[in-house]
């Protein structure tokens, strides 16, 4: 049977009972003062609080996260609308031919729309996998929003000048491929 080493200091005369009391009280004061202050006690309680704390991170960067793809998402479907509600039908005799990507795509489309689309009136916007020609000015509105919708944004050349000696010499715009 083992004794505690302060009942052992008590039989053997080197103390007596009135201070040990006296000493369990003032330690036991002191743990209950630790406590009520918030002083972290072990090494538990201190990895725990940096696990909390590591965690209230990572919940931050995922509501970031979910925000921004809910805010793409939002954008999305606005773009989606400006283009629906401002396409132009384009079916016609003649193919346009232009560049998605890395592959080349060909429409067909009347003369008019083509001069258009030469000209830089009129844009061609991708959603999904469907074309729509959408006017210059939508056009821009959207490539402000979602820049990868707008296929084909011809500049509109008002730089020419007036008195060119070269305007008798027409270069065909209608190549075909």
């Amino acid at each position: 049977m083992s004794k505690s080493l302060q009942e052992q200091l008590l039989k053997a005369g080197l103390g007596n009972a009135k201070k040990l009391t006296a000493i369990k009280k003032e330690k036991h004061k002191e743990r209950v003062q630790a406590g009520k202050k918030g002083v972290v006690v072990n090494e538990a309680s201190v990895l725990a609080e940096q696990n909390r704390q590591a965690q209230i991170l990572r919940d931050q960067e995922l509501n970031r996260q979910k925000t921004e793809a809910l805010a793409k998402k939002a954008l999305a479907a606005q773009v989606k609308q400006i283009v629906e509600l401002n396409s132009q039908q384009y079916k016609g005799d003649i193919a346009f031919n232009f560049t998605d990507g890395n592959l080349v795509k060909r429409i067909h489309v009347t003369s008019k729309i083509q001069q258009q689309l030469v000209k830089g009136l009129i844009a061609i916007a991708k959603l999904g996998e469907h074309y729509h020609l959408i006017p210059i000015q939508i056009a821009e509105k959207v490539q402000q929003r979602l820049p990868e919708a707008i296929i084909v944004l011809n500049q509109q050349d008002e730089s020419m000048p007036e008195d060119d000696p070269y305007a008798d010499f027409k270069i065909p715009d209608d190549l075909m491929w």
